[in-house]
């Protein structure tokens, strides 16, 4: 009699661990994060949140999902298949007010975090010919993938230039990894991409024996593109140090970059992400060294054109950042 009814205990002691369990389970929230390619730098970065955001918050799951960039993590948050994602400032902005590739309907769009800036890369090899802006017309060149910010900014640098996306060039639509590959094989001249810097493709490019890599200077077009667009673009620069075999430092334009999510998260969730990302900054830092900018010196609204999500206000406030 006393064997049944402990084998019985056991068992109802068994049932009542699964249920907790299942109860645990069904509590988990899981979180997706739209990056970007794999030779970029959101994706790097994104893992590197995703980890930082699973360990330091209960019953979360976050993932890092390779997307085409800045449009497609705009387009997903839309669709409520992401929980939130990198963009460029600009793309954001296009999302928000339902221009440009968003047409179709606004995206109720919410801020996070500004966290650093993308830096235009006009990338060439010697032996094509092209020593400034003006020399891409009639050459054969990458502008980025299609869903990326790179194609938008891409095509506001050319035209600042005065170059026809269309008609001046023999335009190739790749991402990052293959525009590198495209050049090393002589498929294209160039290639235009935004991201931050160090970008490991591009690092790749430069170290690639018997090849010698140039980036085109055009800061001077920023004043162009903001009198068209809206001050959202900056003049930058790349330094020699940063790529091998640089000559000389880079002079270009360079917009910030945001994490932003849509209008269903609380702000309980958006508090605490806010709050991980400032605080667990070293972490990140040692994926990529672009998270040195995840800082609240950066979290004014002249970097972001779209408003900050209450629960990041609420933590800036703490931390006294004034909106």
């Amino acid at each position: 009699m006393f064997k049944r009814f402990r084998k019985t205990s056991i068992a109802v002691a068994l049932v009542a661990t699964a249920g907790l369990a299942g109860a645990a389970i069904a509590q988990q929230k899981t979180m997706a994060i739209g990056t970007g390619g794999t030779g970029g730098v959101y994706y790097p970065l994104g893992g590197a949140i995703a980890n930082v955001l699973s360990k330091a918050l209960p019953n979360t799951q976050a993932t890092a999902e390779v997307t085409g960039g800045s449009v497609d993590n705009l387009k997903l948050i839309a669709s409520g298949q992401s929980e939130m994602g990198f963009s460029m400032a600009d793309a954001a902005l296009d999302a928000f007010k339902g221009e440009d590739k968003f047409k179709s309907g606004k995206v109720p769009l919410q801020t996070l975090l500004v966290v650093y800036p993308n830096r235009m890369h006009v990338v060439t090899v010697d032996g094509t010919g092209i020593e400034k802006m003006s020399d891409l017309k009639g050459k054969r060149v990458s502008t980025g993938s299609p869903g990326s910010a790179t194609e938008v900014m891409a095509f506001r640098v050319l035209e600042a230039a005065g170059l026809d996306k269309d008609k001046d060039m023999k335009r190739e639509r790749l991402g990052v990894a293959e525009s590198v590959n495209a050049i090393k094989d002589r498929k294209i001249d160039a290639f235009m991409w935004v991201g931050g810097v160090p970008t490991a493709a591009v690092t790749d490019l430069a170290a690639t024996p018997g090849l010698k890599m140039k980036l085109i200077d055009h800061a001077d077009l920023a004043d162009k593109m903001n009198a068209k667009y809206g001050k959202l673009y900056s003049p930058s620069n790349i330094s020699k140090s940063i790529y091998p075999g640089m000559d000389k430092d880079n002079a270009n334009t360079e917009v910030w970059n945001i994490i932003v999510t849509g209008n269903k998260m609380s702000d309980d969730d958006a508090y605490n992400i806010v709050k991980t990302l400032v605080e667990k900054k070293a972490d990140i830092v040692a994926v990529h060294k672009e998270a040195e900018s995840f800082s609240l010196d950066n979290q004014i609204q002249e970097r972001s054109p779209v408003p900050f999500h209450p629960g990041a206000l609420k933590y800036f406030k703490e931390k006294g950042i004034g909106k």
